[in-house]
């Protein structure tokens, strides 16, 4: 049976709902399709928010021969066949390639030359930052559209695209449920509808517990398995951040994602306390990378380890935030004329860099041992800010 989210499906811009900066009037996806202009791009943005739709509606638009493939089950056979397919009467041929962060570095440089010849039009789609999983001859020649997620006023107005009837109650919880995901929402009603024929919150309820949407990993128990793993390392839970590894890795969670997280982890929850968590996590970062599954599963396993045992301090991480309050608060404050750089005779005349010391924190050998700052004593600060204290 056609899944419902398919099956409502928008063909044209008139029908399809968010991504207003990218497709209302005047906006540079809808000037491209009106004007049928072919190029490569990629979209970021969460699960659910009409990467692949879009896709569809601009190949129609121009008029190409549309391919769609995923990066997790394709290969460079895969595309060498779309390549090598006859069109009718030179029709360009657009490849959609979901989840392109998980095609490999060899597999992107197979692709780049059919990009650069223009052989192919490339969109990619991607829930994760391009920057770090496209490579840079790739991403050189895609432009990025970046979307964002849904809000719930348009998850209502996608929910009733569906025509499915359903009480107020319930589509209020749904929306809440689906966290900006249509996708997600779409799903769950297709399911409560072919378990239970009418839809209530208990049967939604009941619907989400189902074992075909217990772990969807563009869904919503992605994010509750990876929230528990790092709930479970900040409370310096080993066994609990073991066992929700164990879920994501026999679900075929993408390692890279697992391994990013301990990355941020490991400077946002343990940071000065243990500064070398953050070159443990990078290397299970880059072991991942080199090996990939299974044994990459061993990596993340002795990281989720070291970095539940490690203490914790939040202190540069609060001290950032506390800091960029300040930022947002009192906007660009002058910086103390003492630390400014003096690059002309003219910056020089007005004292910029007067009286700064060059090595101030070095203490003599008879001031070692003392505290920092205590050699010059200044506080660098903006005048403003005198005295705050972050750390």
């Amino acid at each position: 049976m056609e899944p419902l989210a398919n099956k409502i499906r928008p063909e044209d811009l008139s029908q399809f709902v968010g991504q207003e900066h990218l497709v209302g009037p005047g906006k540079p996806l809808r000037v491209a399709m009106e004007q049928k202009h072919l190029f490569s791009f990629i979209f970021w943005g969460p699960p659910g928010v009409g990467k692949t739709t879009l896709a569809r509606i601009y190949a129609h638009a121009v008029n190409a021969e549309y391919h769609e493939l995923s990066a997790v089950s394709a290969g460079k056979d895969d595309i060498r066949q779309i390549v090598e397919k006859p069109t009718m009467m030179g029709q360009p041929k657009i490849l959609f390639l979901d989840e392109i962060h998980r095609f490999n570095k060899a597999q992107q440089d197979f692709l780049l030359p059919y990009v650069e010849s223009g052989k192919l039009t490339l969109i990619g789609a991607t829930t994760e930052n391009p920057s770090f999983e496209v490579i840079p001859a790739l991403l050189s020649r895609c432009r990025v559209f970046v979307l964002n997620e849904l809000s719930d006023e348009e998850i209502h107005k996608i929910i009733s695209q569906a025509q499915i009837p359903m009480p107020q109650d319930a589509q209020e919880w749904l929306v809440n449920m689906a966290n900006g995901d249509a996708r997600q929402a779409l799903t769950v009603i297709d399911g409560c509808v072919n378990l239970y024929q009418t839809i209530t919150i208990e049967n939604l309820k009941n619907t989400l517990q189902s074992k075909f949407l217990r772990y969807d990993k563009k869904g919503e128990e992605h994010y509750n398995i990876i929230s528990a793993f790092i709930k479970s390392m900040r409370a310096s839970q080993p066994n609990a951040a073991i066992y929700y590894l164990a879920r994501m890795v026999e679900a075929g969670e993408d390692p890279k994602f697992i391994a990013r997280r301990m990355v941020i982890f490991a400077s946002e929850d343990i940071g000065l306390a243990q500064p070398t968590a953050l070159v443990v996590a990078n290397e299970i970062f880059k072991a991942c990378e080199t090996i990939g599954y299974p044994e990459c599963a061993i990596n993340l396993a002795h990281g989720a380890a070291y970095l539940s045992n490690c203490k914790k301090n939040r202190s540069a991480y609060d001290a950032l935030r506390t800091a960029r309050e300040d930022v947002k608060k009192y906007g660009n404050l002058p910086v103390p004329l003492k630390i400014r750089n003096a690059s002309t005779k003219l910056m020089e005349d007005l004292g910029y860099g007067k009286g700064y010391e060059k090595y101030p924190t070095i203490s003599p050998p008879q001031d070692m041992g003392r505290g920092r700052g205590e050699v010059d004593g200044n506080d660098y600060l903006p005048e403003k800010l005198k005295g705050k204290n972050y750390l």
